[in-house]
């Protein structure tokens, strides 16, 4: 089922949003956590990583991010990239409005037309009443929320999201899929998602590309078919799951974990 690199994407610059051609990354003389890994992500693709703890997962977005040097390959991007963390990594002296505009600050947007997008983007995630509280005063979904509208306000092409609803409840990360997925379809940014959730990779995600244990190396790839909008209980995701499930553990077997 694995796909290869030119099924995403073709030569063209445009073709796609993230290309990554035979990227590794070594740690110091003896640590190889990602080896020769292609990927391509079209515009509007929502790709979800998936595979063991420690397979390169996080890594892989902190080189396409440009936060890391690869250590071989190459990494393509025309795209403006953003980046969301497991956790939403607030100033907790600001506003949720002033976290907000924190990326507009830096592009030198005028206060005006900051206030102006901050007070859309919080509407946007369902928090346009919030925006004079302070992060400790917000639940932590709503925090995730607030991480979000500031990511959407860098205006990117691209956005990677790290475990975003790792450390949530069940119930909350139910209710963030179903946001995410509506502010996807409306903003149509290519995301790359990591998880460790088969389930909701299954849930969100155009693609599921899973990941080998240590060194990270791309061993299957699995397009996800289902009609939209989907719920991480049905039927048709768990079964789903369950193929991707049964894929996972043969590979974490394979490596003796």
């Amino acid at each position: 089922m694995t796909a290869p690199l030119t099924e995403h994407a073709d030569s063209r610059t445009d073709a796609y949003a993230v290309r990554l051609e035979a990227v590794s990354k070594m740690y110091g003389k003896d640590l190889l956590a990602l080896d020769r890994v292609s990927l391509a992500v079209r515009p509007g693709e929502f790709v979800c990583l998936l595979g063991a703890s420690g397979c390169g997962k996080s890594t892989l977005l902190n080189l396409v991010a440009g936060l890391d040097d690869v250590s071989g390959g190459e990494i393509s991007s025309g795209s403006k990239i953003a980046m969301m963390f497991q956790e939403p990594a607030l100033f907790p002296w600001l506003t949720v409005n002033a976290n907000v505009e924190m990326a507009m600050r830096a592009e030198k947007v005028g206060k005006d037309e900051r206030r102006a997008r901050a007070q859309e983007l919080l509407d946007l995630v369902h928090l346009g009443a919030f925006g004079k509280k302070r992060p400790h005063e917000l639940s932590g979904g709503m925090r995730q929320r607030v991480a979000l509208a500031r990511a959407l306000a860098q205006e990117a092409d691209v956005l990677l999201m790290d475990e975003p609803f790792g450390a949530l409840d069940a119930m909350t990360r139910d209710i963030l899929h179903d946001e995410l997925e509506r502010i996807w379809r409306e903003r149509r940014p290519a995301v790359l998602f990591v998880t460790h959730n088969v389930r909701e990779a299954v849930r969100l995600g155009d693609r599921v590309v899973l990941l080998s244990s240590r060194p990270g190396r791309v061993v299957e790839d699995f397009p996800i078919e289902l009609p939209r909008p989907r719920r991480t209980d049905s039927a048709e995701v768990a079964t789903l799951a369950a193929t991707i499930t049964d894929r996972l553990r043969e590979e974490v077997g394979r490596h003796g974990r």
